[in-house]
């Protein structure tokens, strides 16, 4: 097996659905207001995002189903299935809409930085993504788009190098936590655009396309660390440089602010590619969250079907939908992407608890069941995100 074939596969498609405008926006905003003092947040989520992944491509190796058809056949009593189904249902298919929104906010920034601000932006992405889902010739569109991001992903990554940033704070941010009042909504946004709730479902459906075998599993987890793992470098990588080229010196309102940190490395043209790139990563991005919430709808009410029925369109569009509305509506696209990530963020310990509670059946994994180290990471993940979203809305509203 080649070395891109070994290495890269389903795990690629979770690393290119979280390096979205989403992910850019937040992480460049987070560096722009914390400088590398948040670093640690981004290494606690791509750890998090590492075991959960495994958990849920595990499950789709071994069982050949995805979380949402697991949930279903191994929750047997008719209301604890019926509610199941429903916190499932709506943590996924209304997180995503939120999710949408931010995709197609992100699109839109990006072309409008281009070609301004007189075209309804949203509307048209929203469209073409339509389009595309509806003829349902993806695999080809997403590749050229996913290279796109890609490329950009590498931009920030050499300048990063180039710019030379301060690695002793590099170094203190990653390993020394640091926790305020102010940086507590930032935080919960890092987690919720990097351990997307969605990407469990999308994974543990996607494993069966290239993993038949349980004697696999060793070469799944490898491809799934190399993975994520690069993705998390490119997280790193975003902040680290709006943390050199912006830290204290204001906030970030649009894209000229944001293509800044690109400047030392692209010079003039670090305006028109980021434009391109944000343009690339929120239309690949606005067709994979609308296919994973059908998807998963699909599988927790056994829906026959293929992805032309009129139930699995209904779910994509309705996704789509209320994404592209909330984009209409008027706010700054950088706020729509924050809040967003942060709604992720507050249902992730949602859709985590079925991941544990469906990775411990043996009746379904037998011996590949989670180990108690597995529980124990997973667990912190959801009192730490529990944590984090109590703390964040008590700021906000003052509950105690």
């Amino acid at each position: 097996m080649g070395f891109w074939k070994k290495y890269f596969g389903p795990s690629t498609l979770v690393t290119a659905a979280f390096i979205g405008p989403g992910t850019l926006t937040v992480c460049t905003v987070v560096g722009t207001d914390f400088g590398y003092s948040l670093l640690w947040v981004l290494l606690f989520a791509v750890i998090a995002t590492i075991i959960l992944q495994e958990m849920a491509a595990r499950l789709g190796l071994i069982t050949q189903k995805g979380l949402g058809e697991a949930i279903r056949s191994e929750i047997t009593n008719p209301s604890a299935r019926i509610l199941s189904i429903a916190l499932v249902f709506i943590a996924i298919v209304f997180g995503n809409a939120a999710y949408e929104a931010g995709n197609i906010s992100g699109s839109a920034l990006g072309i409008s930085g281009v070609f301004g601000n007189s075209i309804p932006w949203p509307l048209i992405i929203g469209l073409v993504a339509f389009v595309i889902l509806y003829v349902g010739k993806i695999k080809l569109i997403e590749r050229i788009l996913i290279g796109l991001v890609l490329l950009m992903s590498i931009v920030f990554i050499l300048t990063a190098i180039v710019i030379q940033p301060n690695v002793s704070e590099i170094f203190s941010g990653l390993f020394i936590p640091s926790f305020s009042s102010e940086s507590q909504l930032a935080i919960l946004a890092l987690i919720g655009t990097t351990v997307v709730p969605y990407n469990l479902f999308l994974h543990a459906s996607s494993v069966s396309q290239k993993w038949k075998k349980k004697e696999q599993l060793s070469e799944l987890r490898i491809e799934n660390g190399v993975a994520i793992g690069i993705g998390g470098l490119i997280s790193m990588a975003i902040v680290i440089t709006s943390a050199a080229a912006l830290f204290g010196k204001g906030s970030v309102a649009n894209i000229n602010d944001m293509a800044l940190q690109l400047e030392p490395l692209m010079g003039s043209w670090a305006r028109i590619f980021l434009a391109t790139g944000l343009f690339a990563a929120g239309i690949s991005s606005s067709i994979t969250a609308p296919l994973a919430a059908a998807l998963t709808a699909k599988g927790i009410f056994h829906w026959d079907g293929d992805e032309k029925s009129f139930m699995f369109r209904l779910i994509w569009f309705f996704v789509l939908g209320i994404g592209t509305a909330f984009s209409m509506a008027g706010y700054s696209p950088i706020e729509v992407i924050r809040v967003a990530q942060i709604a992720n963020g507050i249902l992730l310990p949602v859709v985590v608890f079925f991941l544990i509670y469906i990775s411990n059946k043996k009746s379904l994994l037998g011996n590949f069941t989670n180990k108690p180290i597995h529980n124990v990471l997973a667990g912190i993940v959801i009192l730490v995100s529990l944590i984090i979203s109590f703390r964040s809305f008590n700021s906000v509203f003052n509950f105690i």
